[in-house]
C-alpha cells in the first residue's frame, strides 16, 4: 500500500517520539494529522497540528473529524502517553487520581482514538495501526524493567498488549494491520525529566537510542505487512524488525 497523499495521526506528537514519527510521515508523503495537549505540536513543519486531549472524548472525534475531512487514512500511532510514579502504599486518594492521571490517556485514549479511525480505515480498504508500548512487556535483557514504583505506568502498557492482540485478529479481514512498539531508553524530553537539568547521564548518553531510529523502525513495521506483534528496540543492540517469531510469543516474547 502505498502512504503517499495518504492521511496519517499521530497522538502527543509535540515533542520527542511522537514528534519524530509525525515528521517521519511527512517525510513519506502522508497528510500527517499531529495533536497534542501542548502547544509544541503547532511547529511540525509540513503537518496539520491541533491541539487536543487524546483523553477526551470530545477531542477524538474533533481529531477523526478532521483527518476524515483530509483523505483516506491510512495510520494511526497511538503514542500520546503518559507517566509518574505511583507507589503501591500511596494513599487511596492519589492512587484514584493517579489510576485517572495514567489510564485515561495511555488506555482510554488508545481505545477511543482507535475505535474511532476503524470505519476510516476500512473505508479506505486498509491500514496500520501502531500502539506505542515499553520493553517492559517484553522478556528483560537488562535490570531497570517494571520499575516497582511505576504499578499503573507498567500496568497500562501490559493492557495495551489485549488491544493489539484482540484488534489484530479482528480487523484482519479488513487489511488493517495492529502492532505494538517496545523500546527501551531513547533520548526523548520524557527520558532527559528523569534527571537533574535534564541531563542524561554521560554513560546513557553515549548509548541511548535515537527517536529518528524508532521512527525508522515504525516505517519498516508498516512496510512489512505483518500484524499482531510487539516489535522490541533495545539499547546496544540493532533496532530492526527481526524475524517473525512464532505465533505464542508474538505479543510477549
Amino acid at each position: 500500500m502505498s502512504l503517499a497523499g495518504k492521511v496519517a495521526i499521530v497522538s502527543g506528537a509535540a515533542q520527542g517520539l511522537g514528534r519524530a514519527f509525525a515528521e517521519r510521515l511527512v517525510q513519506e508523503g502522508m497528510k500527517v494529522l499531529a495533536f497534542d495537549v501542548k502547544d509544541e505540536v503547532n511547529s511540525i513543519e509540513g503537518a496539520t497540528c491541533v491541539i487536543a486531549d487524546v483523553s477526551k472524548r470530545a477531542d477524538v472525534e474533533r481529531v477523526i473529524a478532521q483527518a476524515a475531512d483530509m483523505g483516506d487514512l491510512a495510520v494511526l500511532v497511538n503514542n500520546a502517553g503518559t507517566w509518574r510514579k505511583t507507589p503501591v502504599d500511596s494513599a487511596w486518594e492519589q492512587a484514584l487520581a493517579d489510576w485517572d492521571f495514567i489510564m485515561d490517556t495511555n488506555l482510554k485514549g488508545v481505545l477511543m482514538l482507535s475505535r474511532a479511525a476503524v470505519p476510516h480505515l476500512r473505508a479506505a480498504g486498509g491500514g496500520h495501526i501502531v500502539n506505542i508500548s515499553t520493553y517492559y512487556v517484553l522478556p528483560a535483557k537488562s535490570d531497570g524493567t517494571n520499575q516497582p514504583d511505576t504499578d499503573l505506568y507498567n500496568a497500562s502498557k501490559w493492557a495495551l498488549n489485549g488491544f493489539t492482540d484482540a484488534w489484530a485478529k479482528y480487523l484482519e479481514k479488513d487489511n488493517i494491520r495492529v502492532n505494538g512498539m517496545c523500546m527501551g531508553a531513547v533520548d526523548t524530553p520524557m527520558l532527559r525529566g528523569l534527571f537533574p537539568d535534564n541531563e542524561l547521564p554521560a554513560e546513557m548518553k553515549a548509548v541511548v537510542m535515537q527517536d529518528s531510529v524508532i521512527a525508522q523502525q515504525m516505517m519498516d513495521i508498516i512496510e512489512s505487512g505483518r500484524t499482531g506483534e510487539n516489535f522490541g528496540a533495545w539499547v546496544g543492540e540493532p533496532v530492526t524488525i527481526g524475524e517473525q517469531p512464532p505465533l505464542h510469543k508474538r505479543i510477549t516474547g
